[in-house]
């Protein structure tokens, strides 16, 4: 009995120092971090390569929120949105609005964007050339063959003179509204992940910057650039339609869009990428 006693007194008495702390703690106008209630693991679809360093260090600032991200990593642009509508991941960060436009009226996803991350100005690349009027005539020119990527490039070839696109034509542009063509370029569809492996066989190549990273393909032998201003293609964190509002969303954006993930940002991509919100 002496033994019950004993234990009793002993768990009243941690029983009120608890109480006199949590009080000390509130008198002070300290709080117990409200992660811990807020604690949630989600996933989050990336492309392979460069972005798996930066979400590293969106993660580590997500932990910090009481939000746990496991990325679930890519190697093309076709599967993440399909993962994200059958919810295997819960968000994901990769594309633009014009993309994702598209794929949703290809497949009818039900997808929102929530928060910009980047952008990548898209750029003819070369190693045959110094610049674009060096191209001869007949040159080949590769091209991403996504409709959303694709009229991206063909912008790029337009405002370089290169090419003529028909009037009202729209940002899913195809080769199928060029007008004019004085050089007769040879316009060669391919995979986006595969047109800046190819530019040896090519004279020249409209290449997205993170796979022109990929490729080995350098600022230096980017013989033009897309306009910066007001450019429509800047990525963004996405997730299905409905869950938009909710508190993780808003906790996973604010992860990301932050001073320590910009400089992380800044060191991988060198300049190539450039912050977008």
């Amino acid at each position: 009995m002496k033994k019950t006693i004993g234990n009793t007194i002993s768990w009243t008495r941690r029983l009120s120092l608890t109480a006199l702390l949590a009080g000390a703690v509130a008198g002070l106008g300290l709080a117990v971090p409200a992660a811990q209630a807020a604690d949630k693991t989600i996933k989050v679809g990336i492309i392979s390569g460069e972005d798996e360093d930066v979400w590293r260090a969106v993660t580590a600032e997500a932990a910090k929120k009481g939000l746990t991200i496991k990325t679930v990593v890519f190697n093309d642009y076709t599967q993440p949105n399909e993962a994200l509508e059958r919810g295997d991941i819960d968000a994901n960060a990769f594309q633009h609005k014009p993309y994702l436009d598209n794929q949703i009226k290809q497949h009818g996803y039900h997808i929102v964007p929530v928060g910009y991350t980047g952008v990548w100005p898209i750029g003819l690349y070369s190693r045959k050339v110094k610049s674009v009027a060096d191209l001869p005539k007949g040159a080949q020119i590769g091209v991403p063959n996504d409709p959303s990527n694709e009229g991206r490039a063909l912008r790029v070839l337009q405002n370089e003179g290169l090419i003529k696109l028909k009037d009202g034509t729209g940002i899913l542009a195809t080769i199928a509204d060029i007008t004019e063509n004085p050089k007769g370029l040879k316009i060669k569809e391919l995979d986006a992940g595969v047109v800046g492996r190819a530019i040896d066989d090519l004279d020249a190549a409209v290449v997205n910057t993170d796979w022109a990273l990929k490729a080995g393909l350098s600022p230096a032998q980017r013989i033009a650039q897309e306009p910066i201003k007001d450019n429509p293609y800047r990525n963004f964190i996405a997730v299905k339609q409905g869950k938009e509002n909710e508190d993780w969303v808003k906790t996973l954006v604010a992860s990301y869009q932050n001073e320590a993930v910009r400089a992380v940002f800044e060191t991988v991509y060198k300049g190539t990428g450039l912050i977008a919100y």
